[in-house]
Parts: structure tokens; C-alpha cells; sequence
């Protein structure tokens, strides 16, 4: 099973929805960064805003086990623990011997031959607090370089009782210097584009005009140049992107997200033998994950950025 996400600068996360704790190891980042703590908390608890999120309420505290002293990283890793504490197992016992539609309950013991069934164990959207506390160093480190990232809801849709529904977050990132990442089979937008996809939830991802693209012509989609000595561009229909490399421009691009699949209605699940069972959900769910999931795809960009960053400069 792949837990770690970059290549130098590093995040392997652990834990299960309904497990002990959850949390991760960031090797590869530089010594002498400041430790923000209050930007810490603030990330923090910005996984828990928003109309139609889950009454499960975790403190989200998160401890700092190694890596830093007196306030700066040490270049050494960065461990980290979130502990779960408003955990109620109980409600997925009759899910132990059944697979719920729209989850990965199945492709899991597919994959494995056993999974842990307790809230989607690490197929849980619990799971990305370890992303975001990670992604929240990842934004300390890119702060210092001058690159910000803000990411808002482009299309939200209203859920009905007992159902659920989501929609897109758009993302830009600012400050990013022309050069960061790899032609061929490391671009940049392909990082972007799989850290993305790899948020629980996450269907769909565009850059710059994205599908719309397809209906220009040429003429209409190249980025003309300002002439201005700035090396800008009159418009960014790539996304600040070009041949898998930043050129100096915004990246922005936009993530759709499916709805929550366990509503607050009898499901047809089925068993081994694939016998169908109707399944009462009991456990607490989003009606709407979306105003929650922004902070997660600003954190996956952060660690994005963060890798390509260490690997071309290695120092603060």
C-alpha cells in the first residue's frame, strides 16, 4: 500500500478513520523553518467549517513528536499525531460482512483480503487532516519564498434531506518563478492533477481553460505575450503551466468533487456471495463535504509545490 506522497520533500501518513490516531513523517524539509503554530491551528480547524459537515467533532490538536526545537525545523523528520477521540464504531458493525455502493469497501478486500470496515478505516475522508497538517509546513516553507495559495468553491449544489451533493473548488496559487518541474513523465500539472485525485471524493480535475479548450481554436487559446520586459502573458489559458514547467503566471485550476454516497437512507448493500442486504446508515456523514475540502486541495498543492521547490533550490 502507498502511505508517502513527493519524492524530497516527503509525507507518509498513517492511520484509520476509527484508529487510536491518525498523522505522518515529513522528511526533506530544510532546516531553519519557522514553526507557525497559529497557522497550524487555523488550517486545522478550517477542515470542520461549512453548512452540511459531519457532528463528528475531533479537537484536531496536533502534536509535533520530532523535527522541531525551539520553534525551527531541525532538516530532520517531522513527525506528527492527530488523536481521534469522537469515534463511534458501533455504527459499522453490520457493515463487517458487507460492501456499501460508491465506496471502496469492496475494491479494498479485493485489493487486500481484509480492510478495516469502522468509517471507511483509511478510505475516510477523516484521513486528509494528516494532509492538511502536512500541507499546512508545506505552506509555512512556500510563505518564505513569497507563493500563496487560495482556493474557493466555484459551483456548490444544495442537498436535499437525506441526500447529499458537492461540487468544484477552484484553486490559485500565486508567486510560483517560472522553472518548477519536469517535461515528459514529471510535469507539474500531472503532480497537481494526481494530488488532487488522490482526495477522497475527488472526480474530475482541470488547469487553466481545462475542457473548454477543447472547443477553442489556436487562435483563441495561445497565451500572447504582454511585451513588456515582465515575461506575462496577456491571458493564462494554460494555467501557468507549459510543457510541464511554471512559466512565471498563476496556476489555477479547478477540482469537481462526487457527493457523499452514504445519505441518510436504506442502502442496498451486498455480501461475498453478492446477495443484496438493505443497510440502515448509522454512522455521522457530510451532507455536503465541499466547504471542508478546501483547505485539503490547498494542502495538496502545497505539497506539491514544496517537493518541486526542494528539489531545485535544496535550502531555504
Amino acid at each position: 500500500m502507498s502511505n508517502t506522497f513527493g519524492t524530497r520533500f516527503k509525507v507518509t501518513t498513517y492511520g484509520e478513520s476509527h484508529g487510536v490516531a491518525i498523522g505522518g513523517v515529513i522528511d526533506g524539509c530544510p532546516a531553519g523553518l519557522r514553526y507557525d503554530d497559529a497557522l497550524m491551528v487555523s488550517e486545522m480547524a478550517r477542515r470542520h467549517e461549512g453548512k452540511g459537515a459531519t457532528t463528528r467533532k475531533e479537537a484536531d490538536i496536533v502534536e509535533i513528536l520530532s523535527g522541531i526545537h525551539n520553534g525551527y525545523t531541525l532538516g530532520t523528520p517531522i513527525a506528527f499525531r492527530i488523536a481521534n477521540g469522537d469515534v463511534r464504531s458501533d455504527d459499522y458493525t453490520a457493515l463487517e460482512n458487507l460492501y456499501r455502493p460508491g465506496h471502496a469497501d469492496y475494491t479494498y478486500d479485493a485489493r487486500y483480503g481484509r480492510r478495516d470496515y469502522r468509517g471507511g478505516g483509511r478510505a475516510s475522508g477523516r484521513e486528509t487532516a494528516a494532509h492538511v497538517a502536512a500541507g499546512a509546513i508545506a505552506k509555512m516553507l512556500l510563505l518564505t519564498k513569497g507563493i500563496s495559495i487560495n482556493a474557493a468553491i466555484a459551483e456548490v449544489y444544495e442537498a436535499e434531506t437525506n441526500d447529499s451533493a458537492a461540487g468544484v473548488i477552484a484553486c490559485s496559487v500565486d508567486g510560483v518563478p517560472a522553472g518548477l518541474g519536469d517535461p515528459v513523465f514529471d510535469k507539474l500539472n500531472a503532480r497537481l492533477a494526481a494530488a488532487m485525485l488522490s482526495i477522497p471524493s475527488a472526480i474530475g480535475f482541470e488547469i487553466g481553460a481545462g475542457f473548454a479548450a477543447a472547443r477553442m481554436k489556436g487562435s483563441q487559446y495561445r497565451d500572447n505575450w504582454k511585451g513588456d520586459g515582465s515575461m506575462a502573458t496577456l491571458t493564462n489559458h494554460c494555467g501557468g503551466i507549459q510543457g510541464g514547467i511554471s512559466n512565471g503566471m498563476p496556476i489555477v485550476f479547478r477540482v469537481a468533487f462526487h457527493p457523499v454516497v452514504t445519505i441518510g437512507q436504506p442502502t442496498q448493500c451486498v455480501d461475498k456471495n453478492g446477495d443484496l442486504h438493505t443497510w440502515q446508515p448509522q454512522g455521522r456523514h457530510d451532507s455536503n463535504h465541499l466547504p471542508r475540502t478546501i483547505v485539503v486541495v490547498e494542502a495538496m498543492a502545497a505539497l506539491t509545490l514544496a517537493d518541486f521547490m526542494v528539489q531545485t533550490t535544496h535550502t531555504l
